[in-house]
This record gives C-alpha cells, structure tokens and sequence, in this order.
C-alpha cells in the first residue's frame, strides 16, 4: 500500500522555504525542486518564489559565492565541476566567474597539490607515464584544469 504525501498549503510552504533559506543559500532551482516536492500549484510556486526573491532571501549572487567557498573548501572541487553545476542551476555566468575569481590562486593550487599527492600515495603503478596519467585522470575528476594538473604533476 502506497502512502502519498497531501500537498502543502501556501502557508505551510512559505514557511518552511524561509527556514530552509535561512538556514543555507538556495537558488531558484533548487526551490522549484521544493515546490514539486510539496506538490503547490504553479501559481502557488510562481507566489512563493517572488515572495522569497522581495524578502531576499534568495540571491544568485550570494548563492554563487557560497556555494564555490563550501564546494572547494570541503569537498576539493576545482573551477572546471563548480562552473558546471552552477550552469546546471542556471546560474549566471557573470556570479559564476565573480565566485571563482574570489578563490585564493595559492590555495587552489595548494588543494590540488594535497590532493595529487594522496592520489599519488595510493597508486601502484610504477611506470611514471601511467602515473602521471592516473593523476591528471584524477584531478580532472575533480574539476581541476588540465594545464595546472600537468604543472603540479611535474612539480611532484
């Protein structure tokens, strides 16, 4: 036997998405998964979205740049993934490039480096070709730029 959610009330969900903004940046993407979610009508979407956007509580700009700072500083994500998800969001590109320019040039390469050399310790592979292969293959993976890849792979 199924058990189906009741859609919430305008109300219900108006409440609950300035918690959940209050709480951590979101963007409209994200709400419009929420209003699927909880099943509103699309005039109730479009009511509540432009409700959020007139309280603020919903800024690309702001969400852009929180979201590049969080990525990178837990997860390790390079520019390369953090542009893509954010154009997944449908962020702008103008707050997308206004994020990533914010991101210290030493401590990403400092990242990477700590992050190639983990990789490095794991790998078993003693032909250096196949090495180094592994390890851009990684950092590539990771969102990180080919060409800065390559220079800290020398530099190991």
């Amino acid at each position: 036997m199924a058990i189906f959610k009741q859609p919430m009330t305008y109300r219900e969900a108006y409440t609950k998405a300035t918690d959940l903004c209050s709480r951590s940046e979101k963007c409209l993407f994200d709400l419009r998964q929420k209003c699927r979610e909880w099943q509103l009508s699309m005039e109730e979407s479009s009511k509540l979205i432009d409700s959020l956007m007139k309280g603020q509580f919903i800024d690309h700009e702001r969400y852009a740049t929180s979201f590049v700072n969080d990525k990178f500083r837990f997860n390790k994500w390079g520019k390369i993934k953090l542009t893509y998800i954010l154009r997944q969001k449908h962020i702008e590109e103008k707050y997308i490039q206004n994020a990533l320019s914010n991101l210290p040039e030493d401590s990403y390469h400092k990242v990477l480096l700590g992050l190639l050399s983990a990789k490095a310790k794991t790998i078993r592979e003693t032909d250096s070709y196949t090495r180094k292969g592994k390890l851009l293959a990684f950092a590539q993976s990771r969102g990180f730029e080919v060409d800065i890849a390559i220079r800290i792979i020398a530099q190991m």
